[in-house]
């Protein structure tokens, strides 16, 4: 039988004090959600300043989500052995720590590699704190409460971080959307070690290092490969990086048939509503993440606004979001998981579609109500992510579930990113003799309004085809959601 440290006497479960635990544990969840797209505001100025290639540009973006994606599953089995408290500290060190180092970034490769320290830091917080949800709350009623709440807090942080970056641009540098992590990693530092229990399992074998090195490994290449060829057209040299990639993926799973324990608990995909649950979560953040990072170039470099107009229009949809993830679980109750899915999916599908309302010369008004439609769909979607994917294993598989489906978020939000946003900058680039990107375009086209004009209405078309193949996914998923789970209620 599994040994399990006690808990720590200063956690008393499910009283006074683990609620205050549970305000500790959201903090570190909010950042890591949070940095996700906190720079999609931040990328006009930034081009500016450290005059980034358009790779060095989506590196810097989707490094960050490549990492928490390939080392979320492998931090939670660590937390598991080393202690769940111990790894979130020791993260959050970490993730403060590259903060400092990418608010001060003389050049993009330092900032991307600050990145990649952040997602390495990242991935301890996120596994551990919902983790520790369990040691607080024994009871299955507040604890249904508590994840509702951290879900909401971790879709929320995606949609409040061009927001928080907006206000900062507004009156400082870039690099204050970095050093905004410091108070609040340092709150969690304090008041970490008071007020959450240590839970670590004695009877477990040591972590398969080939296993993490084979996940890894065949995530970056797949990634990048196809990134590449969206971005830059086909060649041989990025087709032969993919292929590595899918081959290593391949030796993955081959290999996680046959441990004992498993870094990926393959058998949980066998099961209907789970699958329904991480591919949901997964399109929905590829189409978020391409609306997000879009609509912000759009507000700024399209419509001319600045980085704090930008984001005051984007607190509709923060609003949405965060909401409707506190409801998702109620309106499934009414309606039934599987209807609540779909209709989550069809009406993020709805808002992606009517950006194509939004053109050069107008239609903010069309992104307002887009992107709130949107919104209202992902909150009831994800939302319902943790809970489903929990509540279709048994409960001796849970913690490799919850693994499963917050690798499944930041996975979704890398590919947004790396593939939809490609799609949008090949589309932008076909249109006309432009720089690399509409920044760069602006940057050096010498007051030409008619090369200025063109360049807007290129990245427009792109953002329309991008944000057109996220509405098409959604419907995809949404009729697989309904055909799949036709038997759950």
């Amino acid at each position: 039988m599994t040994k399990l440290e006690p808990a720590a006497p200063t956690a008393v479960a499910g009283g006074r004090r683990a609620w205050l635990g549970l305000g500790v544990l959201l903090l570190p969840v909010l950042l890591v959600s949070m940095d996700i797209s906190v720079l999609f505001l931040a990328m006009p100025t930034l081009t500016a300043d450290l005059d980034p290639t358009a790779s060095q540009q989506l590196w810097i973006l989707d490094i960050y989500g490549f990492m928490l994606a390939g080392l979320l599953i492998t931090m939670g089995n660590l937390g598991d052995r080393i202690g769940r408290r111990n790894i979130l500290l020791v993260g959050a060190a970490i993730f403060g720590i590259a903060s400092v180092f990418a608010a001060f970034a003389p050049t993009a490769p330092i900032l991307i590699a600050a990145r990649v320290l952040m997602g390495v830091g990242g991935a301890t917080l996120l596994p551990s704190s919902l983790a520790l949800i369990s040691n607080l709350f024994p009871d299955a009623r507040q604890r249904a409460t508590a994840i509702g709440v951290w879900t909401a807090f971790f879709a929320g942080g995606s949609a409040v971080g061009p927001i928080i970056g907006g206000l900062l641009l507004h009156h400082f540098w870039w690099g204050s959307v970095f050093l905004i992590n410091i108070p609040v990693l340092a709150i969690l530092l304090i008041f970490g070690p008071i007020l959450l229990p240590e839970h670590r399992s004695t009877a477990l074998g040591p972590i398969d290092i080939p296993s993490v090195a084979l996940s890894i490994g065949g995530i970056l290449p797949l990634i990048y490969g196809v990134k590449h060829m969206a971005a830059e057209g086909f060649d041989i040299v990025s087709l032969v990086i993919a292929v590595i990639g899918v081959a290593l993926l391949v030796v993955f799973v081959r290999r996680q048939r046959h441990l004992t324990e498993p870094l990926l608990d393959l058998t949980l995909f066998a099961r209907p509503l789970f699958r329904v649950a991480i591919g949901a979560c997964l399109v929905g953040m590829m189409s978020l993440a391409a609306l997000s990072y879009l609509t912000s170039i759009y507000l700024q470099s399209v419509t001319g606004r600045d980085a704090l107009a930008a984001a005051l229009l984007g607190v509709p949809m923060a609003i949405a979001v965060f909401g409707c993830s506190m409801s998702g679980a109620r309106l499934s109750l009414r309606l039934g998981v599987r209807a609540t899915f779909t209709l989550a999916l069809l009406l993020s599908a709805v808002g992606n579609l009517m950006l194509l309302g939004v053109g050069v010369d107008g239609g903010v008004g069309w992104y307002i109500a887009g992107s709130v439609t949107a919104g209202i769909g992902y909150g009831f979607s994800f939302t319902l992510v943790s809970d489903v994917a929990v509540s279709a294993v048994p409960p001796e598989r849970a913690g490799s579930a919850v693994g499963i489906s917050e690798t499944s978020f930041e996975l979704g939000n890398a590919l947004g990113l790396a593939l939809l946003g490609s799609v949008a900058a090949l589309v932008f680039r076909s249109g006309g003799d432009f720089g690399e990107t509409l920044g760069d375009t602006l940057l050096h086209s010498g007051g030409d309004n008619a090369l200025i004009h063109a360049a807007r209405e290129s990245f427009v078309s792109g953002m329309h085809l991008a944000t057109t193949i996220g509405a098409a996914l959604l419907i995809v998923m949404a009729a697989l959601a309904w055909r799949s789970a036709r038997t759950v209620r």
